[in-house]
């Protein structure tokens, strides 16, 4: 048993040397001379490719409907008084595959006017990137509100863009999450109200009983789940959050 950690040790130094002994490829980063300036717009391509993909998850949470989404099945399960049931990892995996479900015919533009001609070597990258960016902003555009825009665009210091087009984008995106926040907590606060009666109708039955040491949240979760499954509860949840997409918020 005293040998066991000089034999571990000895493993982890000669797993290496006989992966070198056998000619395994190796990975090296260095920084070389660029013979031309094609070589260094690649370079810079890619580096940009690398940062968008460690912002994607921000990105998701920016543009899309993920947000209004996610905090809406929160309210629900912190309303019902479930605690962990749904997972965290079932709230957002919905939140996920219902964001793919109402951005897919935005992301169906951005694959006919921007990816598929630049993929044809018909526009160039700006020009994709032009196009593509239309679709984004006017969903956007039509959940945000207008009061939300102000606010930005008077915080910034800039002139009142002419028309919504001319809107920045920067300024748009924080403008749009301020609307989503807002859309989520008045649609959570609707979501509370029914579980919220059910829980002082139960707690007024137990102190007209007498039963003032149990607690209410114990009698009354049953109650409130067998009122969301009757009325559909769920089905009832996912169509209004998808209609107030596609109802302009």
């Amino acid at each position: 048993m005293r040998r066991l950690p000089l034999l571990i040790t000895l493993l982890l130094l000669l797993v290496p040397a006989a992966a070198m002994a056998q000619g395994l490829p190796t990975i090296s980063i260095g920084i070389n001379e660029a013979s031309e300036p094609q070589q260094v717009s690649t370079a810079l391509q890619i580096l940009l490719l690398l940062t968008v993909l460690s912002v994607a998850p921000a990105i998701l949470l920016m543009t899309t409907s993920f947000t209004r989404i996610v905090i809406v099945l929160a309210f629900v399960r912190q309303a019902m008084g479930t605690q962990n049931a749904p997972s965290n990892q079932i709230v957002v995996g919905l939140a996920l595959f219902l964001t793919f479900f109402i951005m897919a015919p935005v992301w169906n533009q951005i694959n006919d006017n921007a990816l598929q001609p630049y993929l044809g070597e018909e526009i160039s990258q700006e020009e994709a990137i032009s196009r593509a960016v239309v679709p984004i902003r006017t969903f956007m555009l039509s959940q945000t509100e207008e009061k939300d825009l102000q606010l930005l665009i008077g915080i910034s210091g800039q002139e009142q863009p002419a028309n919504r087009d001319a809107i920045p984008t920067l300024t748009l995106i924080p403008a749009f999450m301020l609307s989503e926040i807002k859309h989520a907590f008045q649609m959570g606060f609707l979501l509370f109200i029914p579980f919220l009666v059910v829980d002082m109708i139960v707690a007024s039955i137990l102190m007209a009983m007498g039963m003032m040491m149990l607690p209410p949240i114990i009698i009354s979760l049953p109650f409130k789940i067998l009122l969301f499954v009757l009325v559909d509860g769920w089905s009832l949840l996912v169509g209004s959050l998808v209609q107030s997409f596609f109802g302009g918020g």
